[in-house]
């Protein structure tokens, strides 16, 4: 299994001339290896907690435990490492539980003993997912879909989960945006 490449997160601000600078270039510094998914690695780039975002030359907003979905009006954009299934498919049940609580977001978990992938899971959030590196498999209820890199999915609220069938890393990218369900969907007032 190869490792993946390094990347490097370029955060831009203003000087006192209110000029456009670099404010920060190099590798993202919140990375979130997973103790109960070993080979899963989250690196968070950004997020932001109100719509419209503030522009301004605040601290770093992902110097903070990992969560899994934005805060209210909030984003979140991130790369995992997703390992082979042959990795994951080695976790047990409480294992998996035991992800989603790391990512600060329990309830997310949705994975059953006769779920189709341990790692299900469903977040009141619309997501989009980028494959950059690998293949993956989108896991929903009663459909897959094969992924490769440059393929990018719309996820609204799901339940899903991402299934890497081949013996290399996958890498994907992600956009999270803070959502409501429509009433239809479970959605309150």
């Amino acid at each position: 299994m190869h490792e993946l490449p390094s990347f490097k997160r370029v955060v831009t601000g203003h000087n006192a001339n209110g000029q456009a600078v670099v404010a920060s270039s190099g590798p993202t510094p919140n990375v979130f290896p997973l103790a109960a998914v070993p080979g899963t690695v989250f690196y968070e780039i950004w997020n932001s907690s109100a719509s419209p975002a503030v522009l301004d030359n605040a601290s770093d907003p992902t110097a903070k435990p990992l969560q899994l979905s934005p805060g209210p009006l909030g984003s979140v954009i991130r790369v995992v490492d997703i390992p082979p299934d042959s990795l994951q498919n080695q976790i047990s049940s409480d294992a998996a539980a035991a992800a989603f609580a790391e990512i600060g977001q329990a309830h997310a978990g949705t994975g059953k003993a006769d779920s189709k992938h341990k790692l299900m899971h469903r977040t009141e959030t619309l997501d989009y997912g980028i494959v950059t590196e690998g293949e993956v498999w989108l896991v929903l209820d009663d459909e897959e879909v094969h992924l490769k890199r440059g393929d990018v999915v719309v996820q609204r609220g799901t339940n899903h989960a991402w299934s890497n069938r081949t013996e290399a890393m996958a890498r994907m990218v992600f956009i999270l945006l803070d959502g409501r369900f429509a009433p239809e969907l479970g959605g309150g007032q």
